[in-house]
């Protein structure tokens, strides 16, 4: 149990929090309100989401001496799978309140300011977020051009940000910016800084609302931003102030799968009940070959993301510097991203034409979860960067063969001689970018079949592990064909000589 406070979810043993959060969700969601109906709408009421944030879901990530639940990661990650049963959108907001704005601000924030700004999440259902991305250079983070300047006891810091989830709804934010030396120049490394909206000088302007295609709860929008901040709003980084950020976004990236182990197991779960009750010519469903073939691509799914929420709980702590976790959090974002998508594209396919329709749980979540594809680190330079950062270990080991090497290197260690009439291969001394995102989805099959195995050994369903360990072995067998089919093709920029068809026949 946990020390007792005035908050009394708080003080309950997490088995309970947690089933008594389930409990009500799905009350809320399916039968005090309409939720297939409200998800056709922009925002959620604010009455609705009154009654979700009264059962203080956010507690999970505040420490116990400010008055939450301790920044335990199996719990914020239960907390974030339970919301994405019901709701991606609301899982992605719980998810940006955890990974990007309270666990960042309880290990690097200043301690007088966290009691104030923990309070108003405990007592007043206060939100927080990150301002990282800006127009002209997206995942270029390195050249944001955000400044600050000290001057006194303040920081005068001013740009523009854009896709920031909760934009104009978040109470606090951090904000990341450059600082601007004596010649007017930006230096290289970047800073974090707290900012209140109800406090006039702090109060970041949305200057436009973006139609996202989907996730329709979460607003998005550009900010401008011309504020200052007392200087105790800096957070502290150990090092440098990349650092922080790469600790930061790695944290996320491992987190992912808590936001993707419900909106899974929703998938699985709405194709299995509709493959059993639909019959086709006399038969159900789920006799069909074909079907069965795709409900076990689900349930590989459902196991890989199981996998990586264990591995995630024992690595990801705030009290551990994710700085250098590059190849796992880029890999286990990247692969458990994909299978989200893939589980709504099955679920959409084997639920007819009632899964084309956004207010279908299924259709709904092929658009919800396409963006995490996109956002944190678009899949393809994530999976390039796991290859990329393979390559130099192995150059550095002087080994050129992919199995020997993923034999040896710890995080693969166990699961390569799973895979190994398929990976005996020389990785390319000069890979193209398009062979390092293929590289790099086979090396996180491989390192996340790994934690499939961990989690197995310590008494995981054996005939799900399996099931897992054929359709990554079909994967990587597809994916090694890709990279040995040797494809060069290059767009035509003046693609329209010679190609409208209409002449070419009579």
């Amino acid at each position: 149990m946990l020390k007792v406070s005035e908050h009394n979810n708080i003080t309950q043993d997490f088995d309970l929090f947690i089933a008594n959060f389930k409990t009500r969700l799905s009350s809320l969601f399916n039968k005090e309100y309409d939720y297939n109906s409200l998800s056709l709408t922009r925002g959620l009421p604010p009455e609705f989401l009154t009654e979700i944030m009264k059962m203080q879901p956010l507690s999970v990530a505040i420490p116990e001496h400010h008055g939450g639940r301790g920044l335990h990661v199996k719990e914020c990650l239960g907390v974030l799978a339970a919301a994405s049963y019901e709701s991606l959108s609301l899982s992605l907001i719980f998810g940006i309140n955890i990974a990007l704005f309270l666990e960042p601000f309880a290990k690097y924030g200043n301690t007088l300011l966290q009691e104030k700004i923990f309070q108003q999440f405990l007592e007043n259902q206060a939100m927080g977020g990150l301002m990282i991305t800006e127009q002209a250079y997206g995942s270029d983070a390195l050249n944001m051009r955000t400044s600050y300047e000290q001057k006194d006891d303040k920081y005068f810091i001013k740009g523009e940000k854009h896709w920031q989830g909760l934009t104009g709804a978040a109470d606090f934010w951090l904000v990341t910016a450059r600082k601007k030396n004596e010649n007017g120049e930006l230096v290289r490394d970047i800073d974090f800084f707290v900012t209140e909206n109800a406090v006039e000088e702090q109060k970041i302007v949305v200057t436009k609302k973006y139609n996202s295609l989907g996730l329709y709860a979460i607003p998005y929008g550009v900010n401008n931003i011309d504020i200052n901040v007392p200087t105790d709003h800096k957070l502290n980084p150990e090092s440098t102030g990349i650092k922080l950020m790469l600790d930061t976004l790695h944290r996320s990236r491992l987190q992912f799968p808590g936001m993707g182990m419900g909106f899974i197991k929703r998938m699985l779960d709405e194709a299995m009940k509709h493959c059993s009750e639909r019959r086709v010519a006399g038969i159900s469903l789920n006799e069909l070959d074909s079907v069965k073939f795709q409900l076990s691509r689900i349930q590989a799914a459902f196991t890989l993301c199981s996998a990586m929420c264990s591995y995630s709980v024992s690595i990801s702590s705030i009290n551990n510097d994710l700085s250098a976790h590059g190849v796992d959090a880029n890999s286990v974002k990247a692969f458990v991203t994909d299978l989200m998508h893939e589980a709504a594209q099955i679920c959409v396919q084997l639920s007819g034409a009632n899964g084309y329709r956004l207010d279908h749980v299924a259709g709904r979540g092929l658009i919800d979860s396409r963006p995490f594809q996109i956002f944190e680190g678009s899949n393809e330079m994530l999976y390039s960067q796991v290859a990329e950062a393979i390559g130099k270990l192995m150059r550095k080991t002087k080994e050129s063969n992919l199995l020997s090497f993923l034999k040896k290197y710890s995080g693969t260690e166990f699961a390569a001689p799973f895979f190994s009439s398929i990976l005996n291969f020389d990785f390319p001394l000069q890979p193209k970018q398009r062979e390092l995102v293929t590289l790099g989805k086979i090396i996180a099959r491989v390192i996340c079949f790994q934690y499939v195995l961990q989690i197995n050994n310590a008494g995981f369903n054996d005939k799900m592990t399996e099931i897992t360990r054929q359709h990554v072995s079909m994967d990587i067998y597809m994916l090694v064909g890709q990279l040995s089919n040797n494809n060069n093709a290059e767009p035509l920029m003046n693609y329209d000589e010679n190609t409208d068809w209409m002449k070419f026949t009579s």
